[in-house]
């Protein structure tokens, strides 16, 4: 058996043949050992993702948001990063307990990444028609020929003008915008079941931000993938997203269909993410913002990480940690996809 047999037979079966979620994180815990301390980045992160589904993960720095992704990937530094708890599962598969060569034959061809710097992730001496084929020597064995028009066609798929003349360009040739369709090219090359693209539109003008998500929107389609879409622009994934789930210092603190969190917010944090997008009734008023910073992941506040910077902050706030309360209608009927780790959700999605 070639390698490439032996790759395929690692990866079966095929996310059209797993019966359940695409990508099932259990109880992540993540942390990394520095000399100011250990710092948790990651705190018990549950979360789906299932075929053709999109799941947006929304926070600020620091939150856990890429340090999560980093995780599935399988692309940590170990030391000082260290995997405490957890499982990741991929098609009922735990990635935690595959080998390095097993989930070095996933990467790529299962699970795919865009990162968010374009520029510091393509290599500049190398045309980026080098690069993109560089996925299909490696996981598929084409000839240097058949890979390089498998690279035109990729790039003429991610809609690159005159793919067949630039294939030979490289990196600093092309604009940012093209830049981050060069990376979705990547991404998608070898058609995986999951993408994690982590903040795919920084550093965009606004006009190209709205290209490259109706992009990966439109790909997604196509090819039926799962896709996390980890940022911290609520603008970007209103129009994109299934359903949303937000970080707060390693924790996801709400979780809950991208329409209802828009409409109607379980937790002081997410209400304060949205009160804080400029909108255009607003004109002329003072922009609201979030007092205070993020936590230091080596000395996170007791009880609910958010309490010092909460407006709803109460005694019990800084004592005791609030689980994922399932969020109920007004007749206590629970409210499908909804959960606040909040101890006032109530005050809140009623305020």
């Amino acid at each position: 058996m070639s390698i490439i047999d032996k790759t395929d037979a690692v990866l079966e079966p095929r996310a059209e043949d797993f019966d359940g979620p695409l990508l099932e994180v259990r109880d992540l815990h993540v942390e990394f050992h520095t000399r100011d301390g250990v710092a948790k980045a990651v705190n018990g992160v549950n979360y789906t993702v299932d075929a053709g589904e999109t799941l947006a993960v929304l926070g600020e720095s620091g939150s856990g948001k890429s340090v999560t992704a980093q995780a599935i990937m399988g692309i940590l530094d170990m030391p000082p990063g260290r995997i405490s708890k957890g499982e990741i599962m991929f098609r009922g598969q735990d990635l935690l307990k595959l080998t390095e060569e097993e989930r070095r034959r996933i990467r790529g061809r299962r699970i795919a990444m865009i990162f968010q710097d374009a520029l510091s992730s393509l290599n500049p001496v190398l045309s980026v028609g080098y690069q993109l084929g560089e996925m299909f020597r490696v996981h598929q064995g084409l000839s240097k020929k058949d890979a390089k028009a498998k690279a035109i066609e990729m790039m003429d798929r991610v809609k690159i003008p005159a793919a067949a003349a630039r294939v030979n360009d490289y990196p600093h040739q092309f604009s940012g915008g093209m830049r981050q369709r060069i990376m979705i090219a990547m991404a998608l090359a070898l058609e995986p079941d999951l993408i994690i693209a982590d903040e795919p539109t920084t550093a965009l003008d606004v006009t190209v931000q709205a290209q490259v998500m109706d992009l990966l929107a439109e790909l997604q389609r196509e090819y039926r993938m799962g896709l996390i879409l980890i940022t911290h622009d609520l603008g970007v994934v209103a129009d994109v997203a299934d359903k949303i789930a937000v970080m707060y210092a390693g924790r996801i603190v709400e979780r809950a269909p991208v329409h209802e969190l828009y409409k109607s917010p379980a937790h002081p944090y997410t209400k304060g993410l949205l009160d804080s997008i400029p909108r255009l009734d607003q004109k002329g008023q003072e922009l609201y913002a979030i007092k205070g910073l993020p936590p230091n992941l080596t000395r996170i506040p007791s009880g609910c990480a958010f309490n010092p910077r909460c407006p709803k902050a109460q005694d019990i706030c800084r004592t005791d940690v609030p689980p994922l309360h399932p969020v109920t209608a007004a007749d206590g009927t629970e409210l499908v996809g909804r959960a606040s780790a909040c101890h006032f959700w109530k005050e809140t999605i009623n305020g």
